[in-house]
Order: C-alpha cells, then sequence, then structure tokens
C-alpha cells in the first residue's frame, strides 16, 4: 500500500515541478514582453506586472511542496549526520512533525486568507485576488501530505537515499 501511494506522490510531485518550470518561463515571457513594451514601444501593458507577480507565487507554491516530498528544502544536515542512528533518526521524524504543522498552518490559515479576498477584483488582471492566494493552502495540504508520507517511510524503515530527499 505504501508504495503505491508512493508512486501516486512521486507523479504528483513532478506534476509540481512541472507547473513550476512552465510558470517560470510563462514568467520570464510576460517580463520580457514587459521590457520590450516599456523600451522599445514604450508603452508598458498595465496586466504584465501583476501576472507576473502570480504566476510567481503559483510556481514557488508549489516547487516548495514538491521541496518536501523531493527533500530539496533547505536543512542543515551535518549536525543529524554525526549523531548515532536512533538520535539521528528522531531528529528526522521531529524536522518532518514541524514540516507537516506548517503545512497544516498554511492550509487553514492559506483558505482564510483567500475567503476573505475572494470577493476583491485584481482590476489590471480582472481576477478575484483570492487566486492569487489559492496556492497558500494547496500547496500546504500537499506539504503536509508529503511530509506525512516521509514520515510514514522513516517508521517504516525504508527512508529515502541519501542524495534523494533526506531531511
Amino acid at each position: 500500500m505504501l508504495d503505491r501511494f508512493a508512486m501516486a506522490t512521486r507523479w504528483l510531485a513532478r506534476v509540481l515541478m512541472f507547473i513550476g518550470g512552465a510558470g517560470i518561463v510563462v514568467m520570464t515571457a510576460i517580463i520580457g514582453w514587459q521590457v520590450f513594451g516599456r523600451y522599445v514601444l514604450n508603452a508598458s501593458p498595465a496586466w504584465t506586472e501583476q501576472a507576473a507577480l502570480v504566476l510567481m507565487v503559483w510556481f514557488v507554491m508549489f516547487g516548495a511542496a514538491a521541496g518536501v516530498h523531493e527533500g530539496f528544502h533547505i536543512r542543515i544536515g551535518v549536525f543529524v549526520e554525526a549523531l548515532p542512528l536512533r538520535i539521528r533518526t528522531a531528529c528526522r521524524a521531529l524536522a518532518l512533525l514541524i514540516i507537516a504543522a506548517c503545512g497544516v498552518a498554511l492550509a487553514v490559515w492559506g483558505t482564510e486568507l483567500v475567503m476573505a479576498v475572494w470577493s476583491h477584483v485584481n482590476p489590471t488582471l480582472g481576477i478575484p485576488r483570492g487566486f492569487a492566494y489559492l496556492p497558500l493552502p494547496v500547496s500546504g495540504g500537499l506539504i503536509t501530505l508529503f511530509a506525512v508520507e516521509r514520515l510514514a517511510e522513516l517508521a517504516a524503515g525504508r527512508e529515502r537515499g541519501r542524495m534523494e530527499g533526506r531531511v
């Protein structure tokens, strides 16, 4: 069962990384259009800056969730690696519990934020402001899911390899 779940989350993390990569490409094109408009046409489109910011929130938050799955989030492992195995495992479990708690907080308060500003419209894009913050609760839920998966792997003694996602 853990193997099927791991396959599904691995696929989901890859989708998130693809969305993040596509977001960077689209944001780069939008910023390129803004620069072209400003310096060549002397008329910068009004929507480009807001669109780039919305895209950035989306791909950064999805990248953060994928980072929890893949283990490429920020950490300092030198101290933990020097500890005995049992203590090292406890430290990794504690770190994953903290990450999961942060994911829950992001999901709960991100949902409140989205609901609070959904009725406000971004004038340059014509979309609800809540749309820009929608990745917060979504990625919070995914961060929690991925951290719990990593905890289950740790508990089952199936921790991932050194280069593929350690905590």
